[in-house]
């Protein structure tokens, strides 16, 4: 009985009415957030496409693809070969290739560029990878230097861009190995190891792992860690592009040493890859050949994909301090060998 009176006594339950149903359910101004959902994101759209299809734009977006396309074929290249150093090169190898005196070391890996054939992204993840397995860092970065621009195909590539005149040639592999040994050098009497990113010293091959995962390992982190770079230095080479006008170009070309510099920093700005690089100073008809060599030299050395690059393997306290001491360098030794065979 008592059960059966609580049962009875409990109150109905209630039901909300339609009105308060509806008021869960639908916004008060649903009709306008209906209509701003519908209109909003496709108004946007043809602001955002209309723009995107500017001259300007257009031209900035071919000048960045161009870029990272010509750039990327190297740069995973560069990344599996520094991954397979990094696996399988025993550190014993580059003792043993290497002279053991720095002074001897940087001469000889600057001549040891030939053997890798692409541009300059392919050149700082290699240079990372030598460090790490003993290399000296002024041999690898005579290595970094040099590869880009001492290469058969950019040297090939050079004669097809100047038919008949061999003395462009000649006088970029001189200029460029000068310019690359007088880095290393430079960096054996001023560099400081604490300018490295500490994660730069990799310790190679562990024992009891397997040699591919580590080699896949380190492809896949230097790829994607230095991609992030490149299309942070492409964005910023097109803007140049983009941005200064073709009567800037004309402005300089009268005077022979403000051509040099000139050309000097437009190679930084253009950041042209190093296989392509001697078809741009071709083009460049109204400077003298000694700014045209500045070009073809500076460019592979310093530019603003490989400062970025650079910047995000071993850091930016090394590539503000190398990247400006590389110009000045490379710029010297143009005007010096351009100026003799030239």
């Amino acid at each position: 009985m008592h059960s059966t009176d609580q049962l009875t006594q409990q109150p109905p339950a209630t039901v909300p009415d339609g009105d308060a149903v509806r008021a869960r359910e639908w916004p008060r101004h649903w009709p306008l957030l209906l209509l701003g959902a519908a209109l909003l994101p496709g108004t946007a759209l043809v602001v955002v496409g209309r723009w995107m299809d500017a001259p300007a734009v257009l031209a900035w977006r071919t000048v960045c693809l161009a870029v990272c396309v010509q750039a990327l074929p190297f740069l995973l290249l560069g990344t599996a070969l520094s991954g397979a150093i990094n696996a399988f090169v025993p550190a014993s190898v580059f003792q043993r290739v290497l002279p053991r005196r720095g002074a001897l070391a940087v001469p000889v890996a600057g001549v040891a560029g030939v053997v890798l054939p692409g541009c300059e992204c392919a050149s700082v993840p290699v240079a990372r990878s030598l460090i790490g397995r003993g290399v000296t860092p002024a041999a690898a970065f005579a290595f970094l230097l040099s590869a880009p621009a001492v290469n058969p195909i950019v040297l090939t590539a050079t004669a097809v861009a100047f038919p008949g005149r061999p003395e462009m040639v000649l006088a970029r592999l001189v200029a460029s190995l000068a310019a690359a040994c007088a880095m290393g050098w430079l960096w054996l009497w001023l560099g400081k190891e604490e300018w490295l990113r500490p994660s730069v010293r990799h310790t190679g091959h562990r024992p009891g792992h397997s040699r591919w995962a580590e080699f896949r390992a380190g492809f896949q982190h230097d790829l994607l860690h230095a991609g992030g770079f490149l299309v942070v230095g492409a964005m910023a080479a097109a803007t140049f592009n983009v941005a200064v006008p073709r009567s800037v170009l004309d402005t300089f070309a009268g005077s022979a040493w403000l051509s040099v510099l000139f050309l000097a920093a437009l190679a930084v700005l253009l950041a042209v890859c190093s296989e392509a690089d001697a078809f741009v100073a071709a083009s460049l008809s109204g400077f003298s050949p000694v700014a045209r060599l500045t070009f073809m030299v500076v460019g592979p050395m310093v530019d603003l994909k490989l400062i970025a690059l650079q910047t995000g393997t071993f850091g930016r306290a090394f590539a503000v301090r190398f990247s400006s001491a590389t110009a000045v360098v490379a710029v010297a030794c143009s005007a010096l060998v351009g100026g003799i065979l030239l």
